[in-house]
């Protein structure tokens, strides 16, 4: 591959992952002082302005670990990890559609366990191909395991 058609590669994974974050955002802002406000908290929620930031750091690790899949195989050897990749990413995108813009915390909470399933086989997926994009995803599901918590905990406390 070219020095060009790398970098390329590389912007439309950042494009890609940003796209689903600003999908998600859209669900999510509009009702972070609104619906989302009036809900019962658990103790150990963190503060909203942590959100933001945190998730631009995974969405950016995400890009650049479906990018060296992607430059280690290209496209087409890789179609089968990438496409697991896709379907966490659009996971991802829905749970905050379900629980932000539908304001549904229990099916959140059966889809975000859909969404952990598939983050775990893209980890696997990637780093079969590519060490450093399965570790890249490490955060990620981590942060997505504590997410899990967390919706339980909306859930149970706002019947």
């Amino acid at each position: 591959m070219t020095v060009k058609q790398l970098w390329f590669g590389l912007m439309l994974s950042f494009l890609i992952c940003f796209a689903a974050s600003g999908i998600g955002a859209f669900s999510t802002t509009s009702q972070i002082d609104g619906w989302y406000a009036t809900l019962n908290r658990p103790s150990y929620a963190p503060p909203n302005w942590i959100f933001g930031p945190l998730w631009t750091i995974l969405y950016a690790m995400m890009a650049v670990a479906a990018w060296l899949v992607w430059k280690q195989e290209g496209f087409w050897k890789a179609a089968a990890p990438l496409g697991i990749f896709a379907v966490q990413l659009i996971l991802n995108v829905i749970w905050s559609v379900l629980f932000f813009g539908l304001q549904n915390p229990g099916i959140a909470l059966i889809e975000i366990i859909l969404l952990w399933m598939a983050i775990f086989a893209t980890i696997i997926l990637f780093a079969r191909r590519s060490m450093p994009a399965g570790i890249l995803l490490v955060p990620y599901l981590l942060w997505v395991s504590f997410a899990s918590v967390l919706n339980y905990g909306f859930w149970s406390l706002n019947p």
